[in-house]
């Protein structure tokens, strides 16, 4: 394409943003609209996500050990353990580190004072990589010699996953409808454009013009106004996102709630705001301007 072809597209493309004004400034807003509720949908499921799975990595196995064995056979079932594919982390505990834990648990009552560590047995507490395969890693670990009992919270895991599961249906489902109405919103501003220039495209279709060389002025017409609500959108969020941050930080005493910095999210959602105007833009007012070439 020549640097005179190129040049004229771009004027084109521009003048028509402006010849349409309202209706450019409206897709614009709505295509920020849709962008920001998209970003700021997914950066909290990112960050639920993250809650979650610190919160399922507390769903342990408990691994009790036989009773018979002496001090240095207990620990030597550690080795075994973590053999174990789906095993992350097996930390052992002493009969007295689990009298310690179990007493602080019971907010050191009294009445567990004087109980003797040699009632306990030592034990092992398994941090599992993926929790779905929670029961069969649970079945491994009792088949090894010198576990006497394994204790799991498969009901609490399945929730954990049943929670993962629900979260990334319904961030799909709200994207992808987002993504449709930002993408027919601009599709319309385009067509509103195309019957104001009917006219001139059959004078142009008359002198030669090709359907691709009269395509593109209202393509760079849809990629510009997508670009710019991808831009807008992009730096609204991350001012809505480091403004809840901070407002969190003050109020939420107890840390409840850790959020990522936005940072962590910079490079995908600088790729995935802009690939998201470029596709609205482009496939927008592409699909649009079809039905218009046979004039």
């Amino acid at each position: 394409m020549k640097v005179t072809n190129l040049g004229y597209l771009i004027k084109e493309g521009i003048r028509g943003i402006f010849l349409h004004g309202f209706m450019s400034f409206a897709a614009v807003i709505v295509t920020v609209a849709c962008l920001v509720i998209v970003g700021g949908f997914s950066s909290l499921v990112y960050n639920v996500n993250i809650m979650v799975e610190d919160l399922n990595k507390t769903n342990e196995i408990v691994a009790i050990v036989d009773a018979s064995l002496t001090d240095a056979e207990a620990r030597s079932i550690g080795t075994k353990i973590n053999q174990i594919d789906n095993v992350f982390q097996a930390e052992f505990k002493t009969r007295e580190k689990a009298l310690e834990e179990f007493i602080a648990d019971h907010q050191n009552d009294p009445v567990f004072g004087g109980v003797d560590a040699a009632t306990l047995r030592h034990r092992y507490v398994v941090v599992l990589e993926n929790n779905e395969l929670m029961e069969d890693t649970a079945a491994q670990l009792s088949l090894i010699p010198g576990i006497a009992e394994v204790k799991a919270d498969f009901e609490m895991a399945a929730g954990f996953i049943t929670l993962q599961n629900v979260l990334h249906v319904a961030s799909i489902a709200v994207i992808a409808v987002l993504l449709v109405v930002s993408l027919l919103i601009i599709s319309n501003t385009v067509k509103l454009a195309m019957y104001d220039r009917k006219d001139e495209i059959a004078i142009m279709k008359m002198v030669g013009a090709t359907n691709g060389f009269i395509r593109l002025p209202f393509v760079v017409e849809g990629f510009m106004l997508g670009m710019i609500g991808a831009l807008i959108s992009f730096f609204m969020l991350w001012a809505m996102y480091n403004a809840l941050v901070n407002r969190l930080a003050e109020v939420d005493t107890l840390k409840l709630f850790n959020f990522v910095p936005f940072s962590e999210l910079l490079a995908p959602m600088i790729a995935t705001f802009m690939a998201a105007g470029l596709f609205v833009g482009i496939v927008g007012s592409w699909t649009s301007i079809r039905k218009f070439m046979d004039v």
